[in-house]
């Protein structure tokens, strides 16, 4: 063996260990969908399974909406600069996906590939934040935050003016199920009828591959089946893989030289100065970068979208729901974000956010039957005030849970598990390991 192989082994080894959170992160979630159906919606599932795992509609739903907090958190915890106004690149990327596969302006059709629409919306997103940046970075502080609010507002204007109150009606079927999928040159079945039939020949060099050794014995029938997976399933798949992508992009930057910059204009912006740094063009190029992924959750949103679906540009709602998984996540912590709006949608489910049954109440009937249709008083049973008090309420406990967050974990979740850990996970756990393993 040369020594060269030895210095690639090493390698290998160092960048696994690097990323070992990222792998049993990673890991994790592509299990999930298995775990779910078989602990949660599968004939030996049990209530207490279906509270605490979130379904699947909520983890996709938690995919884009993560990539739409960690874009947030890129700008507001990397440069300390509160940017209230993402939704505006939000829902360019919602509306320029949706848009184009209306043919709404004569360019693009439903066989335009999602993935050329992502890296359109991304540039023009891109374009649009530096221009903003322009204006807006000429503030700071609370300012800034406002500035943005308000570009965001002129833009929900203009959206309206458009479309109207009742929002932009997703046309035709799920994008997914055709131009994305197209564009990965897999074959996939109806994603109308529920399911979607995978073939692994038509996979590229993996069908290769099948094709020199599916003559041998056995093999074919072993190396060719056809995969039946759920819509949803295969949806959140393709939703998780765009979430990684966009993610392991902005760690990229912000583990680059011009992420340290961002860092040091965080940290002191007045000596970032001092040492030569032209702040104002970093703070702006760091600005059109998260517009640019924004824009990828929204293209994300669209793309998961039904027949029919209605998609509203709400600015407010949508700077609020990023500013509190952020905090609740960790902010500066680029991943916090993602798991601070898995505990939201989670948090909804199990009280009604939309003002539904409670899972929580469903719970208790279903364990506790005997507690629950205890009378209290008034005619009430004990079922009765649990509804009244758990059922549509989630964004209260939300928001207590906010507070909470605020007042005694300023660094979040994430940012606590740093602070025990001693340091980044991505370090502190492969080292913890190593310890164990000894």
């Amino acid at each position: 063996m040369t020594a060269a192989a030895p210095s690639r082994l090493a390698w290998v080894r160092q960048y696994l260990r690097d990323h070992l959170i990222h792998i049993l992160v990673i890991g994790a979630l592509a299990l999930y969908p298995g775990v779910y159906y078989h602990l949660a919606a599968g004939a030996e599932s049990t209530g207490f399974w279906v509270l605490v795992l979130p379904g699947i509609d909520t983890m996709r739903a938690v995919m884009w909406l993560g990539v739409f907090a960690m874009s947030f958190d890129f700008i507001s915890g990397y440069t300390g600069y509160l940017s209230f106004g993402h939704s505006l690149f939000f829902g360019t990327g919602v509306f320029f996906v949706l848009g184009a596969r209306a043919s709404a302006w004569g360019v693009f059709g439903e066989g335009t590939p999602f993935m050329l629409l992502l890296v359109l919306a991304m540039g023009l997103t891109f374009l649009m934040a530096f221009l903003l940046g322009l204006v807006a970075f000429r503030l700071t502080g609370v300012y800034f935050a406002m500035i943005t609010l308000g570009f965001a507002e002129i833009g929900k204007l203009i959206v309206e003016g458009y479309i109207g109150d009742s929002g932009l009606q997703m046309p035709g079927e799920y994008l997914f199920g055709v131009p994305f999928v197209e564009s990965l040159q897999l074959k996939f079945g109806n994603f109308n009828n529920g399911d979607a039939a995978i073939h692994l020949h038509d996979v590229p060099i993996l069908g290769d591959v099948l094709g020199i050794v599916g003559n041998l014995p056995l093999v074919s029938s072993v190396l060719d089946p056809q995969i039946t997976i759920p819509t949803t399933v295969t949806a959140y798949f393709l939703l998780g893989l765009v979430a990684i992508l966009a993610y392991f992009s902005m760690q990229r930057i912000v583990h680059s030289p011009f992420g340290r910059v961002m860092i040091a204009i965080r940290e002191n912006e007045e000596r970032a100065k001092a040492i030569g740094y032209n702040t104002f063009w970093y703070k702006n190029v760091a600005f059109a970068f998260s517009g640019a992924f924004a824009a990828v959750g929204g293209a994300m949103l669209a793309a998961q979208q039904k027949a029919g679906g209605v998609v509203h540009f709400d600015v407010i709602t949508m700077a609020g729901d990023a500013l509190i998984a952020t905090i609740i996540g960790g902010m500066g912590t680029l991943a916090g974000p993602l798991f601070g709006f898995l505990f939201d949608r989670n948090l909804g489910e199990i009280f009604g956010a939309t003002g539904g049954s409670s899972e929580l109440v469903s719970f208790l009937e279903g364990t506790f039957p005997g507690l629950v249709e205890t009378g209290v008083a008034f005619g009430m049973t004990v079922g009765d005030y649990l509804g009244t008090v758990m059922s549509g309420h989630a964004q209260l406990y939300i928001g207590v849970v906010f507070v909470v967050f605020v007042l005694y974990v300023p660094g979040g979740f994430l940012g606590l598990l740093r602070a025990r850990a001693g340091g980044p996970l991505a370090k502190a756990v492969p080292a913890w390991l190593s310890r164990r393993l000894r």
